[in-house]
């Protein structure tokens, strides 16, 4: 089994990766990733040796480079983690999360309709359900719940969403699409909360809460998330969409108090700040779909899963000061330009 994986060299793309060598040793990963400031070759430096992985730097909006991949891999599965996914650089410039998680996605389906590809999945985002009410615990997303985004980052995963699904009803490409909740762990890139919150924490340095800090987000260990999207690739049915969320809805004050809290530092570095423009309120996901039809159910509540998180921030230290000051485009130097 040949697998393509897209942006691989990001926080969940790379966990994916981790957990599918592990679990099928005899299959073939290929990671094709563009290295943007969220790739981080380094993450992928304990598997580059291994024979049955390959990395390739390319831009999947680059055509013609992605189909030199597809034909020279002849892969079986498409998985494409690779977007631009931070709410507030959307906001800054959102004509690059256009191109790349909207043209990017055309670009890989062409791809895989051209070379036969037996599944393509696309790997989105609950945000493209906009937000729910504080005073009403009882609602949650539903695979049936009309699409509002807030973002023009889920925005364009929204539109992303409905391509991939139009390439299957106009095209029978056999897709499927999942939208999780938010994810955290190990490998995550520091401008997201809960490594932030670590990061700045271990350092001394404010803790920057939006608004109140009340805004309530389902969080979900990435190694949760990996397992979802296994079940879904080799079992879950053509052209459907899959819901993944943790069962963990927490405030984001509450989580970087927790933060606090596990290593041992004052809550006085907690600094408010004024909050993102159109701030969605509350995700909160009904997985039983999932759970139904391919027996999934996230296994790590969240202070299990922020326990393992921080101990790996405070066991990798390297991995993310080597980001904050850049260094790791030094080691892609060493790394790519030596294997090329």
């Amino acid at each position: 089994m040949n697998i393509i994986v897209t942006g691989g060299a990001g926080f969940i793309g790379s966990n994916f990766i981790f957990y599918m060598l592990e679990k099928y040793p005899d299959y073939r990963i290929i990671c094709l990733d563009k290295l943007t400031y969220a790739g981080n070759l380094s993450t992928l430096a304990s598997i580059m040796d291994n024979p049955n992985f390959r990395f390739v730097k390319v831009d999947i909006c680059d055509r013609l480079a992605v189909e030199m991949l597809f034909e020279e891999e002849r892969p079986d599965i498409v998985v494409n983690f690779a977007a631009e996914s931070h709410v507030d650089r959307s906001i800054e410039n959102p004509g690059i999360f256009l191109q790349t998680n909207v043209m990017g996605t055309a670009v890989l389906m062409d791809a895989c309709r051209k070379y036969g590809v037996v599944r393509y999945h696309q790997v989105s985002t609950d945000e493209v359900y906009g937000d729910l009410p504080l005073d009403r615990p009882d609602l949650f997303f539903t695979e049936e719940t009309p699409i509002h985004t807030s973002s023009p980052y889920s925005s364009s995963k929204a539109g992303a969403d409905l391509l991939v699904l139009a390439y299957h009803c106009t095209y029978g490409l056999p897709v499927t699409v999942s939208r999780c909740s938010n994810n955290y762990g190990p490998y995550h890139f520091p401008e997201k909360l809960i490594p932030l919150m670590i990061v700045n924490a271990l350092n001394n340095k404010p803790l920057p809460v939006y608004g109140e800090g009340i805004n309530v987000r389902d969080w979900l260990y990435v190694e949760d998330h990996c397992k979802a999207i296994d079940l879904i690739i080799h079992k879950g049915r053509v052209g459907e969409v899959y819901n993944i969320g943790g069962h963990n809805e927490i405030r984001n004050i509450d989580v970087v108090k927790l933060i606090c809290k596990e290593l041992g530092k004052s809550e006085s570095l907690i600094t408010h700040v004024t909050d993102r423009d159109g701030h969605d309120m509350r995700y909160a996901i009904d997985p039983t779909k999932i759970h139904n039809e391919l027996g999934w159910f996230p296994e790590t509540n969240f202070i299990d899963g922020i326990t393992k998180t921080i101990k790996w921030y405070l066991e990798n230290k390297k991995w993310w000061q080597d980001i904050i000051v850049g260094e790791y485009k030094d080691y892609y130097k060493r790394m790519y330009t030596e294997r090329s």
